[in-house]
């Protein structure tokens, strides 16, 4: 016995079945089956590629799979009723056979969804293979071999992605970037193939159904500008990896640096541009005697990835420079060694021009684009066998911040506020946000540059060749190891020697070392150069001759400041012992310090020895006033002086200890707050806006942090609220508002202090004083709702502070929600936005602003909640609505559009939201059909952007009012139908609306494979069904927005424009409406691919038969005031009639023997009927509409129609014309398909041209296609008959002596 599946539903069948049993289903492997019944190990069901043909298959030629079932048992209609169709029936009877099936009382699960439940990657892959597999072939066919190839490889590039996903192995990140492969490959193809965009989430396809129209609109709209605008990286990086150095007299080790060089600026590339002496890193390897790497089995030493290169760097006067130093001993005779690289470039010196030379390097380059995590997905096999990192000079233009944990800082390195010395100043304490790097790595790195040394001659007749070493030394005196580093590529060592200058007392080396040193070894330690004399006599000798130092960090805990530094060279012995450094720590080191002091005793030294340092570290600073503020206990006469110069402070000295700063702040206002309260606030207000620049906007998070998790100011509201009210009360009176202007800036994380503080009080005390804070508050709004209701004179200092205050102010919300009710928060933005005033013509940017701040709203927490949205939404829609009627900002007011519509669940029945529904209904859907008609009726722009712009914000405002028009009920309906007070503002209201309705169809409101959009803007599950008696319509009836409204809007037309109220304009404008509507391009389903055809008509129906449906009813409804419309109507309503759909036909045939009714009545013939008739059927299947069964259907139906007319003969006679006019015009049109001129078209056109003289004396017909027989001759080269062709027109003229007698 065959019983429906409960289970089994979908599945792919894994062999062919020829369906050689009766009643069985021919399947080929890979096709997908739904299954409706089983019955001893047969199925019984349909491919889905096919679903009109059912039939039985073994269960074991199919692979189950899970799926779930919408509409599960839904049948369509009862055995032998009168909407069961032709296939249904057959189905039937092989259902009702006695050798297969029991009689069923329906045919359940045949409109069953099947959906697969596995990863939707996975189904639209698999769908879009299969529909790819069809058009790929077809691609060899026409011979368009480039495609067939690209599409091939593209095709096995999915199948491949699609196995490791179905793997399941692959990590949550790896998922990610696969699918994001996968998806855009399926995008390309698509595009490639002419197929529709797919709207998507995080690379799943979204259902439409589950959307807001305004939604999926702005989905489309992201891919379709992502499809056309490539995304432009902002960081690039250029990998350089060493191959060989060819040169014929080698002999010696190598030592090779790699650097980027700016030529422009005749500097190496680095990352701040206003410190020219600042160079970037460099790459360093070291070459053996043939020229190869010297550590062939450490791949990362032969190459280096350059980072963070920016858009500005890559251009013609970036170079590679490339420098080469062999490792012997002998003097380097180069004295301008230093800027060899510029005289090169430049061509400064001939001795250079290396033309004919046999030295040559073998270099691999690429360059490489996005973020450094980015490059490291996508260029995993750079980084799979190592390589080294050469960083640019500095941090990046965006500081990161990060956390230090207590394992990985030295004992009792942790600050404690309040204990604070020079000895724990430099070191975070546990869990202290750090700057990091734009990779995200913490530094610590002292760059110094070797630059150059005045030497004496020390007694020698000649000048000396000086080598100088270099040492790190602890504060112990012992030197550290491994901390110098001469580039990337190679490790630190713990000691450098220069290259020698031969005879050169003034060397200049510029050569740059990193020196990464911990933290916690900076304090006591110095760097120590010694400077020996090379002889060129004795190999081997080097004389020690002097020495310099530098301390690393100051007494007052400060680090070595960046700069060049002159150093002292204090002359020694050669066998003097430096390990002892009690023996010359106490002498200066710099000639800058030399000279203040003042010291006679060592005025006579002349030697001098020159570096630069830079610091870039995370941890450390440079900077004394901000020590001065963080040991604010230790001098608290200073506290002032501290205070006012914090602005001064580099921004990223002062996020480097941000909460130590934060921390300070607060412990001043502790102390004293009624002397320190608003400097404290002014350092707070500074310190904010430091953190909306974007080289530290990422602090952003660590201040939140800070405030939830370390501020303990349960007292601090009370100050913050009070300065902040004292300046907005000085607003309207304060002649310059700069800085009230930056305290408004910075109001969002005043009252996150202001907040967090409360609550620390509340819970300290148990609530105490909770009407005084809400007083508070209140006051606070209440000054700032008179200042935003001042109406300023231009573009004056306090429409800027208005602005200022507009645009930080929604970021406020969430914090009152902290401690109030939404409904109470609510009511305060709604009192404070209210406040604002609505004269548009005062300042335009500040009334731009205050959209963006309504928009701000929208878009904030407080607007999602259905409460308090719905006591915010007058407001939002009131400022909507002037800047609308006034045509301003209409991109703003299109973004706030969408945002309320995306929160309004679709087809929701909750009260709120269709409370919401009708303020919004009542205020803006009139001024946003006018606003509409206004942006489409403009000029189109002549630039593309202005032209992408326009389309984007008309789109905008149609996906609005589609979303607006699809939450609208009955109810809303009767209210907007009842509330026009004349017939003459309901007219206007109709026209305008079918207007816009029509401006909608247009192909070009949306790109051409939007077809998702066009569809499912239309699609509308409607309640009501009103022609049940004409058309049983399949399945539950789907209609569109259009539609819907238009079902609405038809019971207005039938009540107030018929009988003696009729207006023929507003009815023309009607039927108009719905004849283009079905004549859309995209409900073409003919068209369509059977897959693509087979989901539209699953998912949203065939809306061209509803629409026919309603033009049939509205037309019954007309009477004798159809007559308006004969025979203007006969031309569109036939062109419906050739659309290849046998249900619209059957709906729609039958109008045109009602106009042949009241023809015959009102004129006792129907001549304009059969006239027009056979003009626009002469046009229409000149295009290639109609077929041989609508010729069939045409007779058929009206001869059945006409049986009992009076007029039955010439109703008869009519149709017989008619339909043999088709059948000539059909044979015509299928001959002329045929390339060449043969006698069947000739005889076609004979045939044509003798029906329209001699049956229907059309003389205009005839003349027309005596000219198309001409040109036929002429192409067959048959002259004479051409020539007798043109006779036949001859004879059809007639000659006039009346000279103003007309031919």
């Amino acid at each position: 016995m065959w019983i429906p599946t409960e289970h089994e539903k979908y599945g792919v069948v894994i062999a062919s079945f020829r369906g050689t049993v009766p009643y069985g289903l021919s399947l080929e492997i890979g096709d997908t089956v739904q299954i409706l019944e089983k019955c001893d190990g047969w199925y019984r069901g349909f491919a889905l590629k096919n679903p009109n043909i059912k039939g039985i298959f073994p269960s074991s030629y199919v692979h189950l799979k899970n799926a779930c079932v919408k509409n599960k048992g839904v049948s369509l209609c009862r055995p032998g009723s009168s909407g069961t169709s032709s296939v249904e029936q057959a189905d039937l009877k092989l259902r009702d056979s006695p050798c297969l099936y029991p009689p069923s009382a329906g045919i359940k699960g045949q409109f069953e969804m099947v959906i697969p439940t596995e990863d939707s990657v996975i189904t639209e892959m698999t769908s879009t293979l299969r529909d790819w597999g069809t058009m790929w072939k077809q691609l060899y066919v026409r011979n368009e071999g480039d495609l067939f190839h690209r599409l091939w490889h593209i095709m096995n590039e999915i199948l491949d992605l699609r196995r490791q996903v179905l793997v399941g192995h692959l990590t949550h990140d790896r998922m990610k970037d696969v699918k994001r492969h996968i998806t855009a490959r399926l995008d390309w193809g698509n595009e490639q193939l002419g197929l529709d965009l797919v709207p998507r989430k995080e690379y799943a396809m979204v259902d439409p159904e589950d959307i807001s129209v305004t939604e999926l609109y702005r989905l489309m709209e992201h891919r379709h500008r992502k499809k056309d605008t490539p995304v432009q990286a902002s960081s690039h990086h250029l990998f350089v990896q060493m191959k060989s150095l060819m040169c014929s007299n080698l002999g010696e080790e190598l030592e090779v640096i790699f650097s980027l060089f700016d030529s422009k600026e005749n500097r190496p590339i680095s990352e701040d541009k206003e410190e020219l002496h600042r160079e970037g890193e460099r790459f360093f390897l070291r070459l053996n005697r043939n020229g190869l790497p010297k550590a062939p089995d450490k791949p990362e030493r032969h190459s280096s990835l350059f980072v963070d290169l920016g858009s500005s760097e890559l251009r013609k006067d970036i170079y590679i420079t490339v420098h080469i130093i062999r490792i012997v001993y002998m003097c380097n005779t180069e004295s301008e060694w230093y800027q060899i690289h510029e005289n090169i470039i430049k061509k400064l010196n001939a001795r250079y021009n290396l033309t004919g030379s046999n030295a040559g390097l073998a270099v691999s380059l690429q360059l490489l684009h996005g973020d450094i995590e980015q490059i490291r997905r996508e260029y995993s096999s750079v980084f799979s066998h190592g390589v080294s990192i050469t960083r640019k000079l500095g941090f990046s233009d965006i500081i990161m911040p990060g956390h230090s944990s207590v394992a990985q800082l030295p004992h009792g390195s942790s600050y404690c506020i309040g204990q604070p010395g020079p000895k724990c100043l430099n070191r975070p304490h546990a869990n202290q946000a750090q700057l990091y790097d734009v990779s995200g790595e913490m530094r610590n790195d002292l760059y110094i540059t070797v630059e150059r040394g005045e030497f004496e001659k020390g007694g020698k007749s000649v000048a000396r060749n000086v080598e100088v070493t270099m040492f790190i030394v602890d504060s112990n005196g012992q030197p550290l190891k491994d901390f110098i580093s001469f580039g990337s590529g190679e490790p630190p060592a713990s000691e450098y020697h220069s290259f020698v200058l031969y005879h050169n007392n003034s060397p200049r080396w510029s050569e740059l070392l990193k020196l990464p040193i911990p933290v916690d070894k900076f304090r006591g330690s110095h760097i120590r150069f010694e400077f020996r004399h090379c002889s060129t006599k004795e190999k081997g000798e080097k004389k020690l001759f002097g020495f310099s130092f530098v301390p690393l960090m100051q007494e007052d805990g400060r680090t070595l400041p960046d700069g060049t530094h002159e150093l002292i060279v204090h002359k020694c012995e050669e066998n003097t012992n430096l390990q002892d450094t009690t023996r010359y720590l106490k002498l200066p080191f710099s000639k800058v310090i030399f000279l203040g002091n003042n010291n006679q005793t060592m005025k006579a030294t002349k030697e001098s020895f020159w570096i630069t340092s830079f610091l870039c570290s995370t941890k450390l600073t440079q900077n004394g006033d901000m020590l001065d503020l963080l040991k604010w206990r230790t001098h608290p006469d200073k506290i002032t002086g501290c205070l006012s110069k914090l602005k001064e402070i580099d921004g990223s000295e002062i996020v480097k200890f941000l909460q130590d700063t934060l921390d300070t702040l607060f412990g001043i206002l502790d102390e004293n707050s009624q002397k320190y309260g608003s400097k404290v606030f002014d350092s707070l207000v500074h310190i904010i806006n430091l953190l909306q620049d974007s080289k530290f906007h990422h602090f952003k998070p660590v201040m939140d942090t800070y405030i939830e998790s370390h501020f303990a100011g349960a007292l601090a509201y009370r100050d913050l609220i009070k300065v902040l009210k004292w300046y907005v009360d000085r607003i309207t009176e304060a002649e310059r508002q700069e800085h009230i202007q930056e305290v408004l800036k910075a109001q969002e994380y005043i009252f996150k202090y202001i907040v967090q503080s409360r609550r620390l009080f509340s819970l300290a005390t148990g609530g105490q004083n909770e009407e005084e804070f809400r007083c508070c508050i209140q006051e606070l709004l209440m000054s700032v709702r008179f200042f935003l209701s001042q109406e300023s004179k231009g573009t004056g200092a306090l429409s800027q502070s208005q602005a200022v205050f507009l645009s930080s102010f929604p970021a406020v919300y969430s914090e009152l929600l902290k401690l109030f009710d939404v409904r109470e928060v609510a009511n305060l933005v709604q009192d404070t936005l209210g406040s604002l005033p609505t004269i548009m013509h005062v300042d335009d940017s500040l009334q731009a602003i205050k959209l963006q701040c309504i928009g701000k709203t929208v878009e904030s927490q407080l607007y999602t909640n259905p409460d308090s949205r719905y006591i915010l939404l007058p407001v939002v829609l009131h400022h909507l609505h002037i800047h609308l009627q006034e045509q301003k900002d209409l991109i703003m007011c299109a973004r706030i559009l969408s945002n309320v519509f995306c929160l309004i669940k679709k087809n929701s029945s909750e009260k709120s939201v269709l409370e919401e529904i009708d303020v919004i209904v009542a205020s803006l859907l009139d001024i946003l059909l006018r606003t509409i008609l206004e942006i489409t009726s403009r000029p189109q722009a002549s630039s593309s952007a202005m032209r992408l712009q326009f389309q984007d914000v008309t789109g905008e405002f149609v996906a609005c009012l589609l979303s607006l028009l699809r939450q609208m009920t009955d109810r809303h309906y009767q209210q907007l139908l009842n509330s026009f007070n004349t017939k003459e503002e309901l007219r206007d209201f109709l026209l305008q609306i079918f207007t816009v309705f029509r401006i909608l169809i247009r192909p070009e409101m949306f790109p051409k494979d939007w077809t998702v959009m066009r569809l499912v803007a239309n699609k509308y599950p409607l309640g009501r069904q009103r022609y049940s008696d004409l058309y049983d319509f399949k399945a539950s009836l789907h209609s569109d927005v259009i539609i819907t409204t238009v079902l609405y809007l038809s019971d207005a037309l039938r009540k107030n424009f018929l009988n003696e109220n009729f207006d023929y304009k507003i009815w023309d404008s009607y039927f108009y409406l719905a004849v283009i509507f079905i004549n859309q391009l995209c409900l073409q389903l003919e068209m369509f691919t059977p897959s693509k055809k087979k989901k539209v008509l699953e998912k949203y129906g065939d809306m061209r038969v509803t629409m026919g449906c309603e033009i049939f009813s509205m037309w019954q409804n007309l009477g004798e005031h159809k007559l308006h419309f004969i025979p203007a109507l006969i031309g569109p309503f036939l062109e419906v009639t050739l659309i290849p759909q046998p249900d619209l036909r059957n709906v729609m045939i039958p109008i045109f023997h009602d106009m042949m009714d009241w023809e015959q009545r009102r004129s006792g013939n129907f001549k304009q009927v059969e006239a027009k008739l056979i003009d626009k059927l002469d046009s229409l299947m000149s295009e290639g509409k109609g077929d041989e069964t609508y010729r069939e259907l045409f007779n058929s139906i009206l001869l059945k129609k006409i049986e009992r007319e009076t007029w039955r003969e010439s109703g008869v006679s009519l149709i017989a014309t008619v339909t043999r006019l088709m059948e000539r015009l059909l044979d015509y049109r299928d001959c002329m398909k045929i390339g060449d001129v043969d006698g069947k078209k000739i005889g076609c056109t004979v045939s044509l041209l003798n029906f329209y003289k001699t049956e229907l004396n059309k003389e205009e017909m005839y003349i027309r296609y005596i000219h198309k027989l001409y040109d036929l001759h002429l192409k067959a080269q048959n002259f004479t008959e051409a020539a007798y062709t043109l006779l036949l027109y001859d004879e059809l003229l007639e000659w006039s002596d009346d000279p103003s007698g007309s031919s």
